[in-house]
């Protein structure tokens, strides 16, 4: 995907998350917020998954652990959500270990629990 594409998609993420924040507010789980982003993104026409698999290699070996993305928009971007009172470095090294292990470029932490949304959204980047 180049990159002003992956721009164009990033917007629709970005915009996505405030409608679901300035409609919802705080306080709700993880999961609520979740379904409403891929129904919000479907609303927007975005091609998006939910809970995608990412296995792990190690020394080009498939090993018995896998990891699930929250939702992948267009089969590039990661988005990892969060519903916690404050956002801690595990949860940053969470989506730039997904983003390394599935060759992705660009990710978004968004976390719904704060009272302004610029608060609550980082963008991630791996050899953009």
């Amino acid at each position: 995907m180049e990159k002003q594409e992956m721009e164009y998609y990033a917007k629709q993420i970005v915009n996505s998350a405030y409608r679901i924040h300035k409609e919802l507010g705080p306080g709700l789980l993880e999961s609520v917020y979740q379904y409403c982003m891929m129904e919000e993104l479907k609303l927007n026409g975005v091609k998006a998954e939910q809970e995608v698999s990412i296995p792990l290699y190690y020394r080009n070996k498939k090993l018995e652990k896998e990891f699930r993305i929250d939702i992948l928009v267009q089969s590039e971007i990661i988005i990892e959500i969060k519903a916690v009172e404050n956002l801690l470095p595990v949860h940053a090294a969470q989506l730039i270990s997904y983003m390394k292990l599935s060759d992705k470029q660009l990710g978004f932490l968004i976390n719904f629990n704060v009272t302004t949304f610029k608060e609550g959204i980082r963008r991630y980047v791996n050899n953009y």
